[in-house]
């Protein structure tokens, strides 16, 4: 079951769901009937095909990391002044709000794509939407805010697009899950962000 914008806003009042910095009133332009907006924070990733001969990259490899990957092959740039998206390109990015979906409040979530953006061929990620329960939860530590949510930027479009810092990048979109998951989710993007340190 979706939740509508006044069960998402009953979730995060009660400590369901928890978005830092708070949204907006539910009369702010950020909400739809089922989702909310968030918004792109200032660094980028941006992916550059290696020199020389072409990569092969084998997912499969127990040594393969896409974090390590991106951190050989992407640029760092920063578009608190604008950073313009060629056609073709392909950038990672994270939202400005971060978020905690504690796993016994039984909510996932999906990321996606606003139309307005989708329509000149703006893509936010690349068949990730997933969010899951548990995502940004440290039940050790309740001071802790939350994590980003990273996206998969690209432009499909013939268009360039300028993004900026504090652009409506994304929706978000609440889901029930119907059991309480044995764990929260623990994987390999359980700690993200560009100013998210992993747990001691």
């Amino acid at each position: 079951m979706i939740l509508s914008d006044r069960q998402i806003h009953d979730a995060l009042r009660l400590g369901q769901v928890r978005i830092t910095p708070a949204p907006d009133d539910l009369t702010s332009d950020a909400w739809s009937s089922t989702a909310l907006d968030l918004r792109l924070d200032a660094r980028l990733q941006v992916w550059k095909p290696p020199d020389g001969a072409s990569l092969v990259v084998d997912p499969a490899d127990v040594n393969f990391s896409a974090t390590e990957l991106a951190s050989s092959f992407a640029v760092e740039e920063d578009c608190t002044e604008g950073f313009e998206v060629a056609p073709g390109m392909f950038l990672l990015g994270w939202t400005i709000e971060k978020l905690q979906l504690p796993h016994v409040s039984r909510i996932a979530a999906r990321v996606e794509g606003k139309s307005s953006l989708a329509r000149i061929g703006l893509g936010v990620h690349v068949t990730a939407p997933t969010i899951h329960a548990g995502f940004g939860f440290r039940a050790e530590d309740p001071n802790f805010v939350g994590n980003p949510i990273q996206l998969e930027i690209w432009n499909a479009g013939p268009l360039t697009v300028r993004l900026v810092k504090g652009l409506h990048i994304c929706q978000i979109i609440f889901e029930e899950v119907a059991g309480t998951p044995s764990r929260g989710y623990d994987g390999v993007f359980a700690v993200q962000g560009p100013d998210v340190e992993p747990p001691a």
